[in-house]
């Protein structure tokens, strides 16, 4: 066995064939959860390239791979058994692939020739078509692999054909980043193909594990899979620094108790999400402190090694300084977190703007609140203070309300910070104001009052957005509604409490019984659409809103009668005396406005500002699979799927590892034929089956938490919403 780190120039360079076992799995991963976060990763190191070209620029890691040598005859192409990492080694193929087209497109030819040889094997050493592929899959992945790989350049995906199926998705998705990215910024498109060129080649390593004929792959494999505990990057932080305080006289038992041993506390050791990651709180605070330290992106993995060079090089500070540094900033850091997850009752801006940022997924905002409050550095002035605040929280739920891209929030926030550190506290307001009014590009410019207006008059907005998110504006607009605003409190001197209403359809989905169209020849489908807009949803407290959910407007135990006896909501005033007797398509779409007037008053943009960003193109949106949720760990496969229904107690059904439903022995390819089947008549599988009995989680809940976590732009939920608790 011969292990080396190698880079893809060196693995993909010679002629070979990297073959795909038959029994292995086909290609499952996705964009949300492998294909981007591998592209931000290049493209992070290409833009340090970019900047600093003739430094030695630290590799990205990429994992492991086990090969297999095949006995092949003298003078026949090598030939390796991909043991373990295909998914790794076939995605790496296509990225190149893609990434060749597309140099080719903007005649940075040279850079394009670099890379051929890692795509292609030459024609001299292939005997059969397919030996021209570096890769060669498993059979059910080869049609599209060859189809794709196979297309010259300019690659039209129309004509590659193919559509929805992963490989083609792929190269789709990389060919179109490259294309944006060659293009973007200042630098000369030569000086920017050369960069990433030589980062794809070079400057990504993968431990390549090569086994000879003889050797028990299967041993080796079990062995490099066995789950084991891994040391976090905390640890491996706590060791660093321990060992370097027994190097001094410093008294090391003093030092844990004063400083260390509040991370070694539940608070600290609980497990936190981080997009499709999951890590201690410990461990995502020294990610988030490092890069308020150094105004730098820092990924997860490498946030021991950036703390090393941090505190051995560039700190200028003793272990003991730095230590105590460390432990005064997680004070600031937890008194944040804490301050941001209290439900009622007086909450002061800084907690504020942690709880709505927290259901925006406040998490890649941390490092910029931990630079504004560092104990280390002059206090900001509260005015500036508090502006800060209010402009970086308009900039996220604009984007938020728009569906706008969060890809490039780490490095936005990093370089916010580096403008901070840059001598400019005092007005850090005016500073991250002025910043983000002059973003121009898709995934960093500032929506503007007219595009939150058009969007919100046609958002679906309980489909689209999360309920989380959904609630949180509907809370501030109650706020608003109460006098909080301009930041003032209101006059009744307490808040909405936060998160924990229901969110009301005021006419409900099931509307057919009790809501009949008003005009004649009114679209049903129009109908089914207006009910989901903002206009049509309110708050209710739980009690209330199983009440009246599909109750009539009007008349006994109406909702009309039910919001004006027990509702105390200010929003359910004004929705009461909108509609007075009747609530109709129209009032929805004239409540909608309001709102949307009443949005962009709590989240307003600088004085004459327009969005330097106009969409080209229309949002692409995906269907969410069950493979999906499996790749991004939310399923696991062979778990147990039950049916909602007790009557159907006995239809237990199995989730397999490609995706599919197995009920009495019978396999279906996605979960509603499958609870088609044991109901009898077309059934919602995603409402259908549940994940945990006790709980009552269902699939749709999965599924629901699993888009706004990865931030998908999904399509519509299926028909059916039995399921939610929420009208």
């Amino acid at each position: 066995m011969e292990t080396q780190v190698r880079t893809p120039q060196m693995v993909f360079m010679q002629p070979q064939r990297l073959v795909v076992p038959l029994f292995q799995r086909p290609y499952v991963w996705n964009e949300e959860n492998q294909w981007e976060p591998l592209w931000n990763d290049v493209v992070r190191v290409a833009d340090r390239v970019l900047k600093k070209p003739y430094e030695k620029h630290h590799p990205h890691f990429l994992g492991a791979v086990v090969l297999q040598q095949v006995q092949k005859q003298t003078g026949q192409m090598q030939e390796r058994t991909i043991i373990d990492g295909q998914q790794r080694l076939t995605t790496l193929q296509l990225l190149l692939d893609a990434l060749h087209a597309e140099l080719l497109s903007v005649e940075a030819v040279s850079a394009a020739l670099r890379i051929e040889p890692l795509v292609m094997n030459a024609e001299p050493f292939c005997s059969r078509p397919e030996d021209r592929f570096k890769v060669w899959p498993t059979n059910r992945d080869r049609p599209a692999f060859n189809a794709v790989m196979g297309a010259k350049p300019p690659v039209d995906y129309a004509v590659v054909g193919y559509r929805g199926e992963r490989m083609v998705e792929a190269h789709r998705y990389f060919s179109e980043q490259a294309r944006e990215w060659l293009v973007l910024g200042e630098e000369a498109v030569g000086a920017r193909a050369a960069a990433i060129e030589t980062t794809v080649r070079e400057l990504l390593q993968v431990v390549v594990i090569d086994l000879t004929l003889d050797e028990n792959a299967q041993e080796i494999f079990e062995t490099l899979n066995a789950r084991g505990a891994q040391l976090t990057a905390a640890d491996l932080i706590k060791n660093l620094i321990f060992q370097r305080l027994l190097e001094t006289d410093t008294n090391v038992e003093n030092a844990y108790q004063s400083n260390w041993k509040e991370f070694e506390t539940g608070f600290w050791e609980a497990e936190v999400s981080v997009g499709r990651l999951r890590a201690p709180r410990s461990s995502i605070f020294f990610n988030h402190w490092l890069i308020a330290r150094t105004g730098e992106e820092v990924v997860a993995r490498e946030v021991f090694a950036r703390f090393k060079r941090f505190a051995d090089h560039d700190s200028g500070l003793p272990m003991p300084k730095l230590l105590t540094q460390i432990h005064d900033a997680s004070r600031v850091y937890r008194q944040f977190v804490t301050s941001a997850s209290t439900q009622t009752g007086p909450v002061d801006r800084i907690g504020l703007f942690g709880y709505r940022t927290g259901v925006l997924e406040s998490e890649v905002i941390k490092p910029l609140v931990l630079c504004l409050l560092d104990p280390e550095e002059a206090t900001i002035p509260d005015a500036q203070f508090v502006k800060a605040l209010d402009v970086v929280e308009s900039w996220m739920i604009r984007r938020m309300l728009v569906r706008a891209t969060t890809k490039a929030y780490n490095q936005l926030v990093a370089e916010l910070i580096s403008e901070l550190r840059r001598g400019k506290r005092e007005n850090a307001g005016d500073v991250i104001e002025s910043f983000l009014a002059g973003q121009t590009s898709g995934s960093r410019y500032w929506p503007d009052d007219a595009e939150i207006k058009g969007e919100l008059s046609v958002l679906l907005a309980y489909r689209r957005l999360g309920r989380g998110r959904l609630r949180m504006v509907l809370e501030a607009i109650e706020d608003d509604l109460r006098g909080w605003r301009g930041g003032k409190p209101g006059l009744g001197d307490e808040r909405a409490a936060r998160g924990r209403y229901a969110i009301e359809h005021v006419m409900p989905r099931k509307w057919v019984a009790h809501w009949p169209l008003q005009k004649e020849g009114q679209d049903e489908a129009e109908r089914d659409r207006v009910i989901h807009t903002f206009g049509n949803l309110t708050l209710l407290t739980g009690k209330l809103n199983s009440k009246v959910s599909n109750g009539p407007w009007q008349g006994s135990g109406g909702k009309r009668e039910g919001l004006e006896a027990h509702d105390v909501l200010l929003l359910n005033r004004e929705l009461l005396k909108r509609a007075r007797n009747e609530w109709t398509d129209e009032a929805i779409q004239a409540r909608t406005e309001e709102l949307t007037n009443i949005i962009i008053q709590i989240w307003p943009v600088p004085p004459n500002h327009r969005s330097a960003f106009s969409p080209e193109k229309p949002r692409k949106r995906k269907k969410v699979q069950l493979s999906d949720l499996i790749n991004g760990g939310a399923l696991t496969p062979g778990m147990l799927l039950f049916p909602r229904r007790k009557k159907f107690s006995d239809k237990v059904a199995t989730l397999l590892p490609d995706g599919k439903v197995e009920v009495d022995g019978v396999s279906f390819v996605s979960p509603s034929p499958a609870a088609s089947k044991i109901a009898g008549h077309a059934t919602n599988g995603w409402w259908f089956f549940l994940t945990d009995q006790s709980s009552r989680r269902s699939l749709r809940n999965v599924r629901r938490d699993y888009v706004e976590a990865m931030a998908v732009d999904a399509e519509d939920d299926e028909p059916g919403d039995d399921d939610d608790d929420e009208g």
